[in-house]
């Protein structure tokens, strides 16, 4: 591993617009088709080529599962207007309930995932909860909005997760970005959640702006460069990568709350996903633990990490 010096502000390219948006919203139609394509390029002679494949047929099935799906309901709007003037999430995760499509979302994908090729233990792990009772499936649900999965059930709760990663996409989704406002550091603002890494992207007007991308429903906002996507703290941020690395994916590290979020530089490589290459450099999780700081994000395919 390797320490690197924080990242300069870049200069924005002449014809650029230096005033990033605050919110880019996912497109459930596309952004679970790419991550699964991410992940199948990423697993060409990966050491965590099988889960990485395994990861993509995932992905696959949260893409595929969508004809047809019934909206999801939103919050009302006055209950919306009401969090952004006290600058909360407008889907509250803590009070979330499943409306009928969250309860067909949840089949589709346990049904799906069924044709992928898997270990007998998450086989095992997908039929028990393919079985469960709806009470148990909807406490399983409030584990992973709650970001508390049981150690011993983290298999079953992984496609629970799926299936909420694709509802909550498709919530956001239909939010309107000029709504949102900001609730907090390292929360998302459209439902709250962490963020499974950041991103520095090259867009057209908002080029080395930074993004943050959330765990649960894959909205991005714009958060300020070196600084904690934890705490906040601007003080103490260094940044580590694997020696050798391209600097693509790097741990920026914080000395005052002692954590780290994986960064990922899309104007080295566009084609990078928050949560398959965080998935893929795990190399890099491990590396960075041994110097005693705690992994900050949540990524629902690398529970227990």
């Amino acid at each position: 591993m390797s320490k690197a010096d924080a990242p300069r502000h870049d200069p924005i390219p002449i014809g650029e617009i230096a005033a990033p948006p605050f919110v880019r919203l996912p497109d459930p139609h596309t952004v679970f088709a790419t991550r699964s394509l991410r992940f199948r390029t990423l697993a060409e002679g990966h050491q965590l080529g099988p889960y990485l494949l395994f990861l993509a047929a995932i992905s696959e099935c949260q893409h595929r599962i969508q004809k047809d799906l019934p909206e999801p309901d939103l919050p009302a709007d006055d209950t919306r207007e009401r969090a952004r003037e006290h600058a909360m999430p407008p889907l509250d995760r803590a009070r979330f309930t499943p409306d009928p499509a969250c309860d067909l979302t949840l089949e589709r994908v346990l049904a799906a995932c069924g044709s992928c090729i898997m270990p007998a233990a998450a086989s095992a792990a997908l039929a028990r909860t393919r079985d469960a009772e709806a009470a148990t499936l909807a406490a399983m649900m409030a584990s992973v909005l709650a970001d508390a999965v049981p150690v011993e059930a983290m298999a079953e709760h992984m496609f629970v997760a799926a299936a909420l990663q694709l509802h909550f996409a498709r919530l956001a989704a239909r939010l309107g970005a000029a709504r949102l406002v900001a609730v907090g550091d390292g929360a998302c603002p459209a439902c709250g959640g962490p963020p499974v890494a950041s991103l520095i992207v090259g867009w057209h007007g908002a080029h080395g702006a930074r993004f943050c991308a959330c765990t649960l429903c894959a909205t991005l906002w714009n958060y300020v460069r070196v600084k904690c996507t934890v705490c906040g703290s601007t003080k103490g941020i260094s940044y580590q990568e694997v020696a050798g690395g391209t600097g693509a994916v790097k741990a920026e590290c914080c000395e005052e709350c002692r954590s780290y979020v994986k960064i990922l530089d899309q104007r080295t490589d566009p084609a990078l996903d928050p949560v398959a290459d965080d998935v893929a450099s795990l190399g890099l999780d491990l590396l960075v633990r041994e110097t005693g700081l705690r992994r900050g994000s949540v990524d629902h395919f690398l529970l227990g990490y």
